[in-house]
């Protein structure tokens, strides 16, 4: 039962940040259990834990919704990344094993459409997560960094200035200057990189009529 609770919470989980359920969605206990075909004890326990995390909200005597992007909320969780991937970078720097720093040469091509790159952006800045070594960030940086991908996909039909040439560059050049183990250099470019992402995101969700101006309450 364990299992098949923690599958379901995965999989609904997954559903809200690739957008198949948008922002503002109504989600009902049966609709969701005939829709992955279990009882609706552990869809009430998955979105329970998704109410925790503020991706579901529950509406009394109506079930339950996705919560619409804020932009305050957008604006703090781009802040909270630019907080935390330096750090996790900076740890592989000191860190990590030539191998783990070596792999990360998987991520210097790209090649596909908008939703290949958000998988393939995923991938790169979760296995900067993970080359940290450092669990508990790693953990924190891929919950980050899989929000991130809802608000990519809420504003792409909006967003200006997305390039996956430039953006896979920029991997590129902090690829080099981690496996150079150049702290400095490598601290400026994620910095810059995730500055960047703030600034196209962000005016990009101003345009798109499912975000909400302020927080939930």
């Amino acid at each position: 039962m364990i299992l098949l609770r923690e599958n379901i919470y995965d999989r609904l989980r997954s559903d809200i940040l690739a957008c198949r359920f948008a922002p503002g969605d109504e989600m009902r206990e049966q609709d969701l259990a005939e829709r992955y075909e279990v009882s609706r004890q552990p869809v009430r326990d998955a979105l329970l834990r998704l109410q925790r995390e503020h991706l579901v909200t529950v509406q009394p005597r109506q079930g339950y919704r996705v919560t619409p992007i804020s932009l305050a909320d957008a604006r703090d969780l781009l802040r909270f990344r630019l907080a935390l991937e330096p750090a996790c970078v900076a740890e592989a720097i000191e860190s990590a094993p030539d191998s783990v720093l070596k792999s990360l040469d998987e991520f210097r091509r790209f090649a596909g459409n908008h939703e290949d790159f958000i998988a393939y952006n995923r991938a790169f800045h979760s296995a900067l997560a993970h080359a940290s070594g450092n669990r508990r960030m790693a953990t924190a940086l891929c919950d980050l960094i899989g929000q991130a991908d809802r608000l990519v996909r809420v504003s792409i039909s909006n967003l200006r200035g997305h390039d996956p040439a430039k953006l896979v560059a920029e991997h590129v050049a902090l690829i080099d200057a981690m496996q150079s183990r150049e702290t400095r250099t490598a601290a400026r470019i994620i910095k810059a990189h995730i500055g960047a992402t703030e600034k196209r995101v962000l005016p990009a969700l101003k345009r798109n009529a499912v975000i909400v101006e302020e927080r939930s309450s």
